[in-house]
């Protein structure tokens, strides 16, 4: 049986607090579709409520650590070493049409200086499905999880074998015509292509082996901090599109099994 820090309960303990919530929300969010009124407002009610449950859990075992969240943005912490990187509903769109496929991810991003540069690092990561009762963890050097199975990625080499994810760039942030043609290319290349709308979880599915791969652009650091650990510690490889390191700033990102990289990291830079 995994053995899980004190850090990592802490975070699962907020994820499935929150998890809670918004399964309730979401039996109403499904009775909602069948009224004028429309889900809308419920929808953001619901994302709100779910990031307030979990600053305030992590907040009282860890007040000195700052946050980034996607509804409340930046909050400086007093230690300045460690902040919380939060997404308290992704695959929002999903969950406003009934769809049960979301999430919850929280990652922490720890800060050091080395050499006189001051650098940046995700330590922990969850991502927590509430519908399945899954939760994805990880810990930097300890592993990625899956509840308290060990995770692995695939280890398919063949690219015409692979089965990858992606989500569609939102308008005015990426150009779509690029990401058409990239999946245009890779189509031709691979057994086949998803899209599920949920990117953490596209994440962790690469880091469970269900998908070999996974590329999107014009992300926010909560839709990967979580992910990128636990891709790494499942055995993973993730980088920018163009093969950097700094997908946090960017939002370009490719996570692979590691054996496929290399490949689809080609195909994407020359989808023509």
């Amino acid at each position: 049986m995994a053995i899980k820090s004190p850090l990592i309960n802490v975070m699962e303990r907020a994820a499935r607090k929150a998890g809670r919530g918004l399964l309730r929300d979401f039996g109403e969010v499904e009775q909602l579709q069948v009224t004028t009124k429309g889900p809308a407002d419920f929808v953001s009610n619901a994302d709100h409520k779910a990031e307030k449950t979990i600053h305030d859990e992590l907040k009282r075992v860890r007040p000195d650590f700052g946050f980034l969240m996607e509804e409340s943005g930046e909050i400086p912490g007093s230690g300045g070493l460690y902040r919380w990187v939060v997404d308290p509903l992704d695959g929002t769109t999903n969950f406003l049409h009934g769809i049960p496929h979301f999430c919850i991810s929280i990652g922490v991003e720890g800060r050091s200086v080395i050499g006189g540069k001051a650098m940046t690092e995700i330590v922990a990561g969850i991502v927590y499905d509430p519908v399945h009762d899954h939760s994805y963890w990880a810990e930097k050097g300890a592993g990625a999880y899956l509840n308290d199975r060990r995770m692995r990625v695939s280890g398919r080499r063949d690219l015409a074998t692979s089965l990858l994810a992606s989500g569609l760039p939102t308008l005015g942030r990426a150009d779509p015509d690029v990401h058409q043609a990239q999946t245009r290319a890779l189509m031709e290349n691979v057994a086949g292509i998803r899209r599920f709308g949920a990117s953490a979880l596209d994440l962790a599915w690469v880091a469970a082996g269900r998908f070999d791969a996974f590329w999107e652009v014009a992300l926010s650091p909560w839709d990967i901090a979580a992910g990128i650990l636990l891709v790494r510690e499942a055995g993973g490889f993730v980088t920018e599109i163009d093969g950097g390191n700094n997908m946090m700033a960017s939002g370009s990102l490719l996570a692979s099994n590691g054996q496929i990289h290399a490949e689809v990291r080609h195909i994407l830079a020359n989808p023509a």
